[in-house]
């Protein structure tokens, strides 16, 4: 057969983890309890922050955007594999694939550049106390998130962009329940060299270039927490980035983790496994991290719920 590059009428399908009947009612109850762990988590986190005016700081204001980011990232996958599930199909529209591609690529750049920015929003805090709520002003901290955003869509443009330009043949199938864009390269008929190169390019400028600004920032707190005195200072300083240095190695390890195996084995469908880590896991363990080492979190949820109790038994 010819190869041919009809993307009017184009579809992939996405094999996603196994093909086994009986195991499709476990995965799909495994990720659904997932999605919505995920979803409340976050937006627990988000009406605490809110509601609380002792939260209106920038670093939970840093993490009210970081929530609202995961909640999207795994609406981005997540309810497109539950449907294929449920609908015994796993057929995905070619334009439904570059859209999917576009938001992943955009909410992952997202969640780098913000766990780089609330690194750096620590490392003021504890290097630079006396002038933290001169260097960041809310506007400054708006910007902040704005620019994160704009670098995002830009960076998601140009990948969906570069798919665009390639030809696909016959085969159709994803080794993976959503279209990760590494993937969908591999599966074209054209030359890849450009795709490729730009994948690497920007995964080494943006995501090299955040890890590098965050290591940085954390070798600056390091030096300056044992600098303190007492260890009660230190203890104190160290336990304002404990929660944020936790996300940061949970994302890090396991997205660096996922690319590295995939490198080495070529095992699409372990990589689809290992990349659970990164896009669904991280989203959802991430309002737990926080709430749980954090006193200001819990007393907000707390006031949160007693003040919704109240209504409820007013009404």
């Amino acid at each position: 057969m010819e190869p041919q590059n009809d993307t009017q009428i184009l579809e992939f399908l996405l094999l996603g983890f196994s093909e086994d009947p009986e195991l499709q009612p476990l995965i799909f109850g495994l990720f659904l309890s997932m999605y919505l762990v995920t979803v409340l988590g976050n937006l627990l986190i988000i009406l605490a922050t809110i509601s609380d005016s002792h939260l209106h700081t920038p670093m939970y204001f840093f993490l009210s955007n970081l929530s609202f980011v995961d909640i999207c990232f795994t609406s981005t996958t997540i309810p497109k594999m539950l449907v294929n599930i449920q609908a015994q199909k796993k057929a995905i529209m070619y334009e439904g694939c570059i859209i999917q591609i576009y938001f992943f690529t955009l909410l992952v750049g997202l969640d780098n550049f913000l766990l780089t920015v609330m690194a750096y929003d620590r490392y003021v805090a504890i290097c630079h106390p006396l002038h933290y709520m001169i260097i960041m002003k809310p506007q400054f901290c708006v910007l902040l998130v704005l620019a994160s955003w704009v670098t995002s869509a830009l960076n998601s443009l140009l990948q969906s962009l570069m798919v665009l330009r390639l030809s696909f043949c016959t085969d159709m199938e994803i080794p993976h329940f959503f279209c990760e864009p590494n993937q969908l390269v591999h599966l074209a008929c054209s030359d890849t060299f450009l795709n490729n190169m730009m994948l690497y390019f920007v995964a080494g400028l943006l995501g090299g270039g955040s890890l590098a600004g965050i290591l940085y920032s954390y070798a600056k707190i390091v030096s300056s927490i044992r600098a303190i005195s007492s260890a009660q200072g230190r203890f104190k300083a160290f336990s304002t980035c404990a929660s944020h240095l936790s996300v940061v190695s949970l994302f890090y390890c396991t997205l660096l983790g996922v690319y590295l195996s995939s490198a080495v084995t070529q095992n699409a469908h372990s990589s689809a496994t290992a990349s659970v880590m990164y896009s669904v896991v991280t989203p959802m363990l991430n309002p737990f991290i926080y709430s749980l080492r954090n006193k200001d979190i819990k007393s907000a949820l707390k006031t949160l719920f007693e003040r919704e109790t109240i209504k409820t038994l007013a009404s």
